[in-house]
């Protein structure tokens, strides 16, 4: 095989750094047509498509975005070099992009991304946003991985894979009480004002279902589709919290918070989606397989 021309490399990553040909082509002072000419010598080099064009826009590939992590990593290398023969010193990095359903849990996104706490050799990107331009983003190859509490819809020309990383049962939280007589589940959920999750979340209907079976009308203080805001409006006293204790960990932690029960029958699942590629992310099935729950193990701690 015929070593790799770095002069073709280049113009496909001023492509993609420009946001399309013509762009590129004027930054550069060539022509589109020989710009174009360039990427498809590369592609037969190659020996797949960088880009897919939808409409006007040039879309990477997977193997595009494959290869544009190999051309940052090539031109970072340079990059180093030259600091490195500087004094100025550098270290070769991969990129990690992630996306996170915005009203995800930021306890949860901790506990996902702490295996690369350490790691110096990878670079965290996370993006946050809701469920429709995630996924957008993720059959686009701007993202690899998607983290989420809730399943998209899926059709036959879904290409993607659900993995569950953690399950956590829901409690009742609420700030301390002097000590005394402990009220009952039931009798607390009858007379405390509650934060539950918006009727779009699935809990909510779980939780509805549970009142209805205790025979309870519950008082409803605030309704949230954030999980930020509900531990927000439960620390200072709105009401008391319906939510995974993955969300008001550090509170419970310092005793700001306490839990007063579980409730039966209410359990949200965690999952990471990564698309189906022929090139995968190393660094994600590390991470999945790291946080993927184990027979005994929820996936998710109760405490820290």
């Amino acid at each position: 095989m015929a070593e790799l021309n770095y002069h073709h490399l280049r113009y496909f990553h001023a492509i993609v750094e420009a946001g399309g040909l013509t762009k590129a082509a004027a930054r550069l002072n060539v022509s589109p047509s020989a710009l174009s000419v360039q990427v498809q010598q590369l592609e037969a080099q190659l020996g797949h498509k960088l880009f897919d064009r939808i409409g006007r826009q040039l879309v990477l590939t997977e193997a595009g975005r494959i290869a544009l992590d190999s051309a940052e990593t090539i031109f970072g290398a340079g990059q180093e070099l030259v600091s490195a023969l500087k004094g100025a010193g550098g270290t070769k990095r991969t990129s990690m992009r992630i996306g996170a359903l915005a009203t995800l849990s930021r306890n949860f996104q901790v506990a996902f991304l702490k295996p690369l706490v350490q790691r110096k050799d990878v670079h965290i990107v996370v993006r946050s946003g809701g469920m429709r331009d995630l996924m957008a983003m993720l059959d686009a190859h701007h993202i690899d991985v998607l983290l989420t509490n809730t399943l998209p819809p899926r059709d036959e020309t879904s290409s993607w894979v659900a993995h569950l990383i953690g399950e956590q049962e829901i409690s009742l939280v609420g700030p301390p009480r002097p000590r005394g007589r402990k009220q009952s589940l039931t009798t607390m959920l009858a007379r405390e004002p509650l934060i539950v999750p918006t009727r779009e979340n699935h809990l909510r209907g779980d939780f509805d279902a549970l009142a209805e079976r205790l025979g309870v009308e519950v008082k409803i203080a605030a309704e949230v589709d954030d999980m930020a805001m509900l531990r927000l409006l439960t620390r200072e006293g709105f009401g008391f919290g319906v939510a995974p204790l993955v969300v008001v960990r550090d509170e419970l932690d310092v005793g700001v918070l306490t839990e007063y029960g579980v409730l039966p029958g209410l359990k949200e699942s965690f999952f990471a989606i990564s698309p189906t590629r022929r090139f995968p992310n190393l660094v994600v099935g590390s991470l999945v397989k790291a946080a993927a729950p184990t027979p005994g193990r929820s996936g998710l701690r109760r405490r820290g």
